[in-house]
């Protein structure tokens, strides 16, 4: 979709005076490098959010993904635990660092990773004398996995959580911020994400060590020499002080920007309540950030599917997602190994993305709701 006067995106940056403000100021500072003292405070200010001690700023959340994997010891050889449902990136970030990702099927309410189904693959994984680096959860569309459910098999056969937390910066589960959960978590600041940097992404943990690895790798593994020494094989992932210098200023609305997407994800739950057949994917976890807001459809139940919404809404320039579309039917991943129920198949074929950025204005909000409501009118 063409982005225009008229359009209603799914999830736009929210930018604004605050932004200008700080950018700005870091461009006079003299601090254009990939190093500075708003890159530090963004550091500091994140890990602070996320409840833990060290975070490693960097530029997109899939660097963050593949730096904390290389930080559990992930390689060739290892296996990784992956959800099926979720953004190519977490996929992606096992491959980068030569691990091989094993697929595992979705809670059906949720979309996150299937806590009963986790505990079958790993005895059968340990079983085959498999070695699982790590698994990996994904707080998807800004929920938090159940991690009181996930931590104990995984405690019981020794392998640790990386957190993909992309999408849940401000959620919490039990009274505990996403991004504490596992040896390492990772941030997203893409564009579309609740704050953005342009582009960006944050490792987090409590392990010292750990960071300081990633921290490392993250500029070329360049060691304290006067000329250019490099100890390993290291990567350009360090983000700019200049992105940290917008990266804090959204920081500085993030609250209110997740109140703007949990009233959004209200407003529609308000339209479906009454709707037989129609659920909201996550139901209403008050600790979600509501990243994004997702419906799931029974055609048996209403007679009409996820897909006749879609299309009447983008006939109306409002722009709506499928579900994402599982790792184990991505080209890609095809041959992957995959443990699976049918949960994600499902909701990909019944579930449907509505839009859900803070920045839509209230005009814009009623008119995809007003949308919403005259096709179900012609529907019943």
């Amino acid at each position: 979709m063409q982005a225009d006067d008229r359009a209603v995106l799914l999830s736009g940056p929210d930018v604004g005076d605050l932004e200008q403000e700080y950018v700005l100021a870091a461009l006079r500072s003299g601090w254009i490098a990939p190093v500075g003292p708003d890159l530090d405070r963004f550091e500091r200010e994140i890990a602070e959010r996320a409840g833990v001690p060290h975070a490693v700023a960097v530029n997109s959340g899939t660097a963050a993904l593949h730096l904390a994997l290389m930080g559990v010891g992930a390689g060739p050889g290892d296996v990784v635990v992956v959800p099926t449902l979720t953004f190519v990136a977490t996929a992606n970030a096992v491959m980068h660092a030569g691990a091989t990702p094993v697929f595992a099927d979705c809670d059906p309410a949720t979309g996150n990773l299937d806590p009963g189904l986790l505990a079958g693959v790993l005895a059968d994984l340990d079983a085959e004398g498999a070695r699982v680096r790590a698994v990996m959860t994904v707080d998807l569309y800004g929920q938090c996995a159940d991690y009181g459910r996930i931590l104990p098999p995984c405690d019981r056969y020794g392998v640790p959580v990386v957190e993909d937390a992309t999408e849940a910066l401000g959620a919490a589960h039990a009274g505990r911020p996403a991004g504490s959960f596992g040896r390492a978590a990772a941030f997203s600041f893409n564009g579309n994400k609740i704050i953005t940097t342009s582009g960006g992404g944050m490792l987090v943990t409590a392990d010292e060590r750990l960071a300081d690895r990633a921290r490392y790798l993250a500029g070329q593994a360049r060691l304290p020499a006067e000329h250019y020494e490099h100890g390993d094989v290291g990567y350009n992932y360090r983000l700019s002080n200049l992105l940290a210098a917008l990266g804090r200023a959204q920081l500085c609305r993030l609250d209110a920007m997740i109140e703007r997407r949990r009233a959004l994800h209200d407003g529609y739950a308000k339209i479906f309540a009454h709707v037989d057949g129609v659920s909201m994917l996550g139901g209403d976890d008050p600790a979600a950030n509501r990243w994004l807001t997702a419906v799931v459809v029974d055609p048996d139940r209403t007679g009409w599917r996820a897909r006749d919404l879609a299309v009447h809404l983008a006939a109306r320039n409002v722009e709506t997602r499928p579900v994402f579309k599982p790792m184990h039917r991505q080209p890609a991943y095809a041959h992957a190994r995959a443990f699976l129920t049918g949960a994600a198949e499902r909701l990909f074929a019944d579930g449907l993305v509505l839009p859900g950025g803070s920045a839509l204005g209230d005009d814009q909000v009623r008119r995809v709701l007003d949308e919403i409501t005259e096709f179900l009118e012609g529907h019943q």
